[in-house]
């Protein structure tokens, strides 16, 4: 089989490549008219190919509006459609350790794969889970209409500096209805629904948040920074109708959505699993289950997940001084903590299943997280087979281990390819 026709094949819907085949496939690679450019590892220790090239597209907006919800850190829906697509039949397991916002888990789900997930963070599963059981917009704007969000009620007041007292009030109610119900045990499907939109809209810098103008919505500022950002813009939180908003925001998550897509999440659903746990740690994980690993591991000190998640995790009565976010500031320790991880991966992986480990650079290009990611896996008994950069931006390519591959313009991934050996 010819590697154009071998690529074509693959796009029918055969079962996963062989690491042999991914690599035929990925070196003859040009379906947006490059060719794959092969350069070397920068760690003369490990013999793997580097291939760059646009692998797939940076549109935010070609991949299923399911996904349009900020979360930091967080990668394209089109970077695990990637790896799904070429590494796994129908009902195999995709995996994301990391999962955070669930690219992984809503991308593998749409394509009929069976969704696994964990992550530390008890939001995770707020963002995800209401996303495999999506409502129809009629019961969303049927149950806000319902609620009594107006009525008297203690505010919080040194969150003033972010909303109208009206807004505050009509947030301040939804959240006490949404805590009441989730005690109760009735929070049902649009419930959910509703708080993870909500969650979504606290703040933002647009009109379609319940906030005044402030950082990006995957961002929550301090009291502190949000006074100094009002007094700058000689601006005072505006009135916002949370209901039109959360209604607003519903209807473009869902404007992609077909039957035959509810039907796929609803399958999922039943067969998902998604976990509240430590990445290093998952003994709920059946061994030998997994076909495929898709990840983003939090990166050396670049975000700070307490910091930015604050505001999100009152409105869900989450207390994130006992959420135990990594925070890994030392390289050594960075990759001590992934050597578990990867030994878990390594546990929980089928024969012969991948990992597609999502890497970067951090303190301006001086640090590299391939170079302490693969010595990393190696110890824990994973199989380098490659890089993937994918690049939008050729005119720096043969810097792309460098900082000049940081210069505005440039946006690339890169992800280590690893294997678990087929004999296990």
């Amino acid at each position: 089989m010819g590697r154009q026709r071998l690529y074509a094949g693959r796009e029918k819907g055969d079962g996963p490549l062989t690491a042999e085949e991914l690599h035929a496939t990925i070196a003859s690679f040009n379906k947006f008219g490059k060719k794959t450019r092969l350069l070397k590892f920068p760690d003369p220790a490990f013999n793997i190919p580097v291939y760059v090239n646009e692998f797939w597209t940076s549109k935010q907006r070609a991949a299923h509006s399911l996904h349009e919800i900020s979360y930091r850190a967080c990668f394209k829906p089109q970077l695990p459609r990637f790896f799904i697509d070429r590494l796994t039949g129908e009902n195999n397991l995709v995996y994301d350790p990391f999962m955070g916002r669930g690219t992984t888990i809503i991308e593998a789900a749409l394509l009929g794969r069976v969704p696994v997930g964990c992550d530390i963070n008890p939001l995770s599963r707020l963002l995800v889970c209401p996303r495999l059981n999506p409502p129809v917009i009629g019961e969303i704007v049927e149950r806000l209409r319902g609620l009594d969000l107006e009525k008297a009620c203690k505010l919080r007041g040194d969150l003033l500096v972010f909303y109208h007292p009206e807004t505050l009030r009509t947030m301040t109610n939804l959240r006490r209805y949404l805590l009441e119900q989730e005690e109760a045990g009735t929070l049902d499907g649009v419930d959910a629904w509703i708080r993870m939109v909500a969650t979504n809209r606290l703040t933002g810098h647009s009109p379609g948040f319940f906030s005044v103008y402030t950082l990006p919505p995957n961002q929550a500022v301090s009291i502190e920074s949000q006074q100094r950002i009002n007094e700058r813009r000689n601006q005072v939180p505006p009135l916002r109708d949370i209901r039109e908003l959360i209604i607003r925001k519903s209807r473009s998550l869902l404007r992609k959505m077909k039957k035959k897509e509810r039907a796929l999440l609803q399958i999922a659903r039943e067969r998902s699993r998604l976990l509240t746990a430590s990445a290093d740690e998952t003994p709920d994980l059946e061994g030998g289950s997994v076909q495929l690993v898709v990840t983003s591991p939090p990166f050396l000190d670049v975000v700070d997940y307490h910091r930015d998640n604050w505001l999100r995790c009152w409105f869900n009565g989450i207390d994130t001084a006992a959420v135990n976010i990594w925070q890994l500031g030392d390289p050594a320790v960075w990759q001590a903590k992934m050597t578990k991880v990867f030994g878990e991966l390594e546990r929980v992986l089928r024969p012969g299943g991948f990992v597609a480990f999502e890497v970067g650079e951090v303190r301006g290009g001086k640090i590299l997280l391939e170079t302490l990611a693969l010595p990393a896996a190696q110890r824990a008994g994973l199989i380098p087979e490659m890089v993937v950069v994918n690049s939008q931006n050729f005119t720096k390519t043969s810097h792309c281990w460098g900082v000049d591959n940081l210069k505005k313009g440039t946006n690339t991934n890169r992800i280590v390819l690893l294997r678990k050996s087929a004999g296990q």
